[in-house]
């Protein structure tokens, strides 16, 4: 019986442990692939954004239009963009 066990443990497969060295190549691929399909804009305050959808019109509170870049990097889904 403790025959067929040890046959049996050696049988199972055992996980192998990567590296840290090969961590910081993998982090950096993670980090590059949102750039992909982007383009850098102008916002109204003076600054580059990087936004990855289209750039759309909307009418603005107080009834002007306004182009606005959406889906930019960080947590804004509209910034309005300098004409």
């Amino acid at each position: 019986m403790k025959v067929l066990a040890a046959l049996l443990l050696a049988s199972l497969p055992v996980p192998q442990v990567q590296s840290l060295k090969a961590q910081p190549h993998f982090a950096q691929q993670a980090y590059l692939a949102p750039h992909k399909g982007g383009k850098w804009y102008l916002a109204r305050t003076g600054h580059a954004v990087y936004c990855y959808g289209p750039v759309m019109t909307l009418s603005a509170q107080n009834g002007e239009i306004e182009r606005v870049a959406t889906f930019c990097r960080g947590d804004r889904l509209l910034i309005p963009l300098k004409d």
